[in-house]
Order: structure tokens, then C-alpha cells, then sequence
């Protein structure tokens, strides 16, 4: 157990403490050195990654100082700085395995006490790609601030203050929720960090395109005003107040950096103290006596589910969105920038109600490597398909999940961008487009899950194909969604027809005739798979299970 409050005794002394900052700082450099020992990609990846740091680093450096003497460049420089802090909060939620050669539940079991570990961990926490980068960032902040004796000494004093508060603040969030990152739903989050990307490179798209419109940087001086008496970003704050001559104006900016590191410190002290003297929740749920076992019976939603293997598949692959952690990212990206893409040209007054189709795009591809999920186990599957028949029944209920989820999403998206940008007579053709190319893409995607599966590594958050089989993963999505768009020509024609001729009236007819269209392709297209996956078994239970 561990023994960071515990009282020393004559018996047992405590280790000394005083040389426990040096130690750590070679501990990290040598657990660095012997990971990049382990593997030459490995090597170049981090020699890569080292590289485009440096090269981007210099490049916000010289970026910064030629924006020294700008009107707008303490806006710039203080919006840059909170942005950064936030980042280094916001990581460790998303990549908790990005620096696990300091993990502090490894030091469960060493006599430290918390003061002198604090000390060491936040030193040895400034030796990485980031906190190199970071002080690039920040450096070049203050030069495009500084000006006069005092705008100087502010920022000798930024410098350090602002590193140490971003790291700081980084290991205090990491440090308070350790153990989430290292359950399920922590890899959940990890793996969700490519939502988080997806969807912040539109947000970005949109400000960018607003601030053209709005005149400029003059429009973001109100959000400055504000972010440089945050403790993120007051320090460098206090750089261009103190240039200003506003001296108390720029000490009490910089006493706010202070006091949040002091908090911090803090908090990150209880968080880690806590952490190593409290006994885990695995623990204790193994001490309390064991649970009644659950009634048994159809409940809930799966009481709404068909009876047979219909109704059994359907609920496997619900499970697989609830809990599987890469079914469960490909769904939320999905659903997320199949909404925001459309909507977000709407709000921007650039877009068409037909960009809805995109979100019936981006969900029809969920269709795509059905058995990809299942990885080994997939021979459980094998074992109970005899016949094209079950493979039938096997695909049909996996679509029928993907259209559960699919049609509502789908509707409401249209509905809502049709509302946003006022053309309601569209709509219908819309609608139309989005159920033909949902079932062109239920039936190619049914017929790709049988020719080209691959499968999916269980670890990495970004590894979504095992290598090797990048081919078979590019031929099985883009050849399907090119087919798809091919096969929904019958409903796209005659839609462009009654746009050219003026026929507007008519697009109604497109609803029926979509969904019509589309469970005819569907079904189509789960026949065909259905025989091919019946004689591939043994194909496929290799293919999938490489992960």
C-alpha cells in the first residue's frame, strides 16, 4: 500500500526526497530512449513528429514577431494562448496514453511523499514534443508583446508562468481522472477524439469564413477582452498591459496566473494522494458479496425486437453501438459531421436542402465491413450460418439496425436544413435522394462486408484497418459508395429533370418513389450478398480476424 501520508518512524524511514527531481528527469529520458529502441517506425514516427513540431514551432515564432507592432496583435497573441492552455487541459481526456511513462498509479508502491513527487513530476513533465512546442508558442508571444523595460521584465515572468500553469493543469486533470482514462469509457473517450477533430476542423471552417465577413480581426477583440484575464492566457496579457504603462492594471493579470498555478498545485497534491491511498473500485466490487443474479427475460428494447435470430442480431449489433469502442466512434462521427456539414452551409446561406443526402451518406457507410466488428468471434456467427438463408437473415437484421437509427436521423436532418434555409419545396426531392442512396448503400455495403472484409485492431484509436489490408478497406468503402451513387441514378435523373423543367409541384412524388426504389436495391443487394457470404465463411472468419 502506499505511504505518501503516512507518519515515519524510527522503523522504517523514509526514502530521501531531496535528489527525487533529477531521478525522474532521467527516468523519463531513458524510458523515452528505450521506446524508441523498440521499433524502427517507432523511431521515425517520433524523429517525424519531432520535425513538423520544429518546423511549425519556428514558423508561429516568426509569424508572431512580424506581428509585433500590429494593432491586433495582443487580440491574436492572448486568443492563441488560451487556446493552447485549453489544450493541454482538454488532451489527456482524449489521448491518456500519450505520455504513460509517468503514470502515477505506477508509484503506488515506492515510499514518496507527495510535495517532493509533485515537484519531480512537473519538471520531468516539461521534456516532451509538446512543452517544447508550447514554449516556442510562448516565447513568440511575448516578443510580439514586449515593449519598453517593463513590457520585458512581464515577460521574463510570462514565460515560465504560463509553461508551468499548462502543464500543471494538464497533470492535474490527467491525474484526477486516472481512472476513468483507464477504464472502458476512457478508451471510449480516447477513441471519440477523432469526433472531437472532425468537428472542430468545421467549426473552424465556419469562424474562419465569419471573421472575413465580419471585418476582420477587429471582431474578435471582444472575446480578447475577456480571455487575457483568464488564467490561461493573463500572463502574456500582462505583457501588452505593462508595455502600455498600465502597471497594477498588469500585476494583478499576472497574480491571477499565480494564484491558479498555487491552485492547481493544489488540487493536483489531493488528486494524487488520493489516488494512491484510496482503494480502487475493482477492489472493492471484489470484496462486496456477490450480486443476485438479473432476472431473465425480454425487457426493454429488446422486448420491442422481433422474436428469432432477427431479433437476436438486431440486439448483438445494438451492443456493438453501445459499447464497442470503435462501433461507437464510427456511429457518433457519423452522426455528428453528417449534421453539422449540411447544417453549417445552411447557417453560413451557401447551402441546399440536398446536402442532407450527405447525412444518409455518412450512415450508409456504417453498412460497410459488417463483420469487421466482430473481429475472432465472428466464428460464432459461422457456425450457426448452413445456408444462404441465414445469411440472409443475418444481414437483413443488421441493416435493419442501421435503419432504425438511420431513417429518424435522416428526416430530421432534411427537415431541420430545409426550415434553415426556407426552401420547403425541396424538400420531398431530398428526402427522395437520401432513401434511394440509404438503400444503394445497404445493398453495396452488404455485398462489400462478403467480398472485402477486413479487420479492425482492437487497440489504437486511429487504426481502423490492420496493416496489409489498407487495400481491401479503400476498394470495400470507395468502390461501394461509387457503385451506390451509380445504382441511386434511377431516382437522381428524374429529380434534376423536374428542377430543369420547373416541375417542383412534382417532387413529391420522389418520397414513394425513394423509399419504394430503395427497399427494392436493399433487397436486391442483401440476396447477392447473402449467397456470396454463405460460400465465404472461412474467407471471411480470416479476414476478420487479423485485428
Amino acid at each position: 500500500m502506499s505511504v505518501l501520508d503516512a507518519p515515519v518512524t524510527s522503523a522504517a524511514p523514509a526514502a530521501p526526497t531531496t535528489g527525487l527531481t533529477p531521478v525522474f528527469v532521467r527516468l523519463k529520458l531513458t524510458l523515452l530512449r528505450n521506446g524508441l529502441r523498440q521499433s524502427s517506425g517507432r523511431k521515425a514516427a517520433f524523429i517525424a513528429s519531432l520535425v513538423v513540431s520544429l518546423l511549425l514551432a519556428a514558423g508561429q515564432v516568426l509569424a508572431l514577431v512580424l506581428l509585433r507592432g500590429n494593432e491586433h496583435a495582443g487580440t491574436v497573441v492572448v486568443l492563441l494562448t488560451g487556446v493552447v492552455a485549453l489544450g493541454w487541459a482538454v488532451l489527456p481526456l482524449f489521448f491518456p496514453s500519450g505520455d504513460d511513462t509517468l503514470d502515477p498509479t505506477r508509484l503506488v508502491m515506492l515510499p514518496l511523499r507527495p510535495e517532493p513527487l509533485i515537484r519531480a513530476l512537473l519538471v520531468s513533465s516539461m521534456i516532451g514534443i509538446g512543452p517544447l512546442f508550447t514554449l516556442c508558442l510562448v516565447v513568440g508571444s511575448v516578443l510580439a508583446l514586449a515593449h519598453g523595460a517593463a513590457g520585458v521584465v512581464f515577460a521574463v515572468l510570462a514565460v515560465p508562468l504560463t509553461m508551468l500553469l499548462c502543464v500543471a493543469l494538464s497533470r492535474a486533470v490527467a491525474t484526477a481522472n486516472v481512472r476513468l482514462l483507464n477504464s472502458r469509457k476512457g478508451r471510449d473517450l480516447a477513441v471519440l477524439s477523432g469526433l472531437v477533430i472532425a468537428v472542430g476542423i468545421q467549426f473552424v471552417n465556419f469562424g474562419a469564413q465569419r471573421l472575413g465577413q465580419a471585418g476582420g480581426l477587429s471582431a474578435l477583440d471582444p472575446a480578447a477582452s475577456v480571455v487575457r484575464w483568464l488564467p490561461g492566457a493573463s500572463a502574456v496579457g500582462a505583457v501588452e498591459t505593462a508595455s502600455d504603462g498600465a502597471y497594477g492594471v498588469a500585476v494583478l493579470q499576472t497574480l491571477i496566473t499565480v494564484g491558479a498555478l498555487v491552485a492547481l498545485m493544489w488540487m493536483w497534491q489531493r488528486s494524487l494522494v488520493k489516488l494512491m491511498t484510496a482503494p480502487d473500485g475493482s477492489t472493492l466490487a471484489a470484496a462486496e458479496p456477490a450480486r443476485k443474479e438479473k432476472e431473465t427475460g425480454r425487457r426493454g428494447l429488446s422486448g420491442l425486437l422481433p422474436e428469432g435470430r432477427t431479433g437476436t442480431v438486431m440486439q448483438r449489433s445494438l451492443r456493438y453501438v453501445a459499447r464497442d469502442p470503435k462501433t461507437k466512434a464510427a456511429w457518433v462521427t457519423a452522426l455528428a459531421v453528417g449534421a453539422i456539414v449540411p447544417l453549417l452551409n445552411a447557417v453560413q446561406g451557401t447551402g441546399s436542402v440536398y446536402f442532407a443526402c450527405f447525412a444518409a451518406g455518412m450512415l450508409g457507410m456504417q453498412m460497410y465491413n459488417q463483420f469487421g466488428q466482430d473481429t475472432s468471434a465472428f466464428w460464432m456467427v459461422a457456425l450457426t450460418i448452413s445456408s444462404p438463408r441465414d445469411a440472409y437473415v443475418e444481414l437483413r437484421a443488421r441493416a435493419l439496425v442501421l435503419l432504425l437509427l438511420t431513417l429518424p436521423f435522416t428526416l430530421l436532418v432534411c427537415g431541420v436544413t430545409a426550415a434553415m434555409i426556407g426552401d420547403w419545396r425541396s424538400l420531398p426531392g431530398a428526402l427522395g435522394l437520401s432513401f434511394a442512396l440509404l438503400g444503394s448503400m445497404l445493398a453495396t455495403g452488404a455485398v462489400a462486408s462478403a467480398l472485402f472484409p477486413y479487420s479492425i485492431p482492437q487497440e489504437g484509436a486511429f487504426k481502423n484497418v490492420v496493416p496489409g489490408q489498407g487495400g481491401l478497406a479503400w476498394i470495400s468503402i470507395f468502390g461501394g459508395m461509387l457503385a451506390a451513387a451509380l445504382l441511386s441514378a434511377p431516382v437522381i435523373v428524374p429529380t434534376i429533370w423536374m428542377h430543369v423543367t420547373d416541375h417542383h409541384d412534382a417532387l413529391w412524388l420522389m418520397v414513394p418513389g425513394g423509399l419504394v426504389y430503395a427497399a427494392l436495391i436493399g433487397w436486391a443487394g442483401l440476396r447477392i450478398a447473402a449467397g456470396r457470404t454463405a460460400n465465404r465463411l472461412p474467407e471471411i472468419l480470416a479476414a476478420v480476424s487479423k485485428g
